[in-house]
């Protein structure tokens, strides 16, 4: 009781030696200074007040872009971008260069197409003054058509472009290495074909009930004329069309004193070639040269009938040329000209003896037979089929209706049967 008083009055001092705190963990910091407060003046040589404090790290480049990559690091890139460049700049001209193609053709045309029909292209009635280029239609980037009505004897006639790819070298490159090494495959050209739909005596069925129509349905007007097959063929496509179109395989061939060396005539009898094969013709086939392919006039089907639909004769025109290179198409207008007009030879001189006619018949008459016998072929064998299927369906009933027993005698029976009928027929061969 007296030391606490005395600790309270101020009296003798404790001993110097402070006592032991209860914690020991921070006995370590027992003797460390007291931390002084630094004073608030600049640093020699720091940035003064408000500028950008200096840092210890140094400057690197990292910090400018341009100097931590170079064009080295970019190199794929740029070979990309370089390849997309070359790929749209090949695929702008390619494009430019068929179109300026079809126009061409069209341009050297126009005045014939325009001249014969009084319709063409896919727009309204044709003007005399009318752009060419519209008559003209892109189906894409290769294929051009252009459509012509409105004329005696011809109902229509259409006229496809077809162009190299020239947009894709790649390919047009692939294609011409495959028609060079594999005869199944066609080098790249530039060719038009046209095909002309002659009325053959159906202007009633065809041309509309309109004011103006009477004449063409008038007895006067007759545009029908006899059916069969008759062409002029450039001899290097002579084989491939043998093998491709049905109805030149049923002609034979024969040169023509009229034609050049590289041309002969398909017919099924001669007296259709010296009705057909005109001075005027065969000097524009001369003027063409070797870009002239074929010339068709045909009532047969281009695919071999299978089915007696089929065999209906109706009556084509085709015309087919390369074109050539230098878009130079004087020598080649007087062929389509001629190629239009020849459904008037056709209607006015096509018209031919009872014997030409039987004999051109005979031909389609014995295909006719081979597609009926194949159908009669192919029936009786769905009828046997059938009898088959009954007849199997009536053995398993049977053999559903007897017990375990009478099933194996009937099946022993069966296979008595089978081996009876294979051994003789072993017999009869032997």
């Amino acid at each position: 009781m007296a030391d606490f008083l005395r600790n309270i009055i101020g009296g003798t001092k404790s001993s110097a030696t402070p006592a032991p705190s209860a914690d020991s963990d921070f006995a370590d910091f027992a003797d460390a200074p007291s931390p002084s407060p630094v004073s608030f003046e600049a640093a020699a040589g720091s940035a003064p007040f408000g500028g950008a404090a200096q840092t210890d790290r140094p400057y690197t480049k990292w910090y400018n872009i341009h100097e931590r990559y170079s064009l080295n690091d970019f190199r794929a890139e740029g070979f990309i971008l370089v390849a997309i460049v070359v790929i749209f700049t090949l695929h702008f001209i390619g494009t430019r260069l068929n179109r300026a193609k079809s126009r061409a053709w069209i341009k050297a045309h126009a005045p014939v197409l325009v001249g014969e029909f009084a319709v063409v292209g896919y727009g309204a009635k044709s003007q005399p003054d009318q752009d060419p280029e519209k008559l003209l239609k892109a189906k894409s980037l290769f294929e051009y058509a252009t459509y012509a009505t409105g004329r005696q004897n011809i109902a229509f006639m259409d006229v496809k472009l077809s162009l190299k790819k020239r947009f894709n070298p790649l390919m047009t490159f692939i294609e011409t290495a495959m028609g060079f090494f594999l005869d199944s495959f066609g080098t790249p050209e530039d060719w038009v074909e046209a095909a002309i739909y002659p009325f053959d005596g159906k202007e009633a069925q065809i041309v509309p009930a309109m004011p103006g129509a009477a004449e063409l349905r008038s007895k006067d007007s007759k545009s029908s004329f006899d059916g069969f097959v008759w062409a002029i063929v450039n001899k290097d496509k002579m084989k491939q069309l043998r093998e491709e179109r049905y109805d030149l395989s049923i002609t034979f061939t024969k040169d023509n004193s009229k034609l050049p060396a590289w041309a002969t005539v398909m017919s099924e009898s001669a007296e259709v070639t010296e009705t057909l094969l005109t001075n005027e013709l065969a000097s524009a086939i001369k003027k063409a040269g070797d870009l002239f392919d074929y010339l068709i006039v045909s009532d047969q089907p281009v695919d071999k009938p299978t089915k007696m639909d089929e065999t209906t004769p109706r009556k084509r025109l085709y015309l087919r040329y390369r074109l050539p290179s230098s878009n130079n198409y004087d020598d080649l207008a007087p062929l389509l000209s001629y190629f239009v007009r020849i459904p008037d030879q056709l209607a006015s001189s096509a018209h031919f003896r009872p014997e030409v006619l039987r004999k051109i018949k005979a031909v389609r008459d014995e295909n006719i037979k081979q597609i009926q016998k194949a159908a009669e072929d192919e029936k009786a064998e769905e009828r046997q089929v059938e009898r088959d299927r009954a007849k199997k369906a009536k053995r398993d009933a049977e053999l559903n209706a007897l017990d375990a027993k009478a099933q194996k005698k009937f099946l022993e029976k069966e296979r008595e049967r089978e081996l009876r009928k294979s051994s003789r027929k072993q017999t009869v061969r032997a």
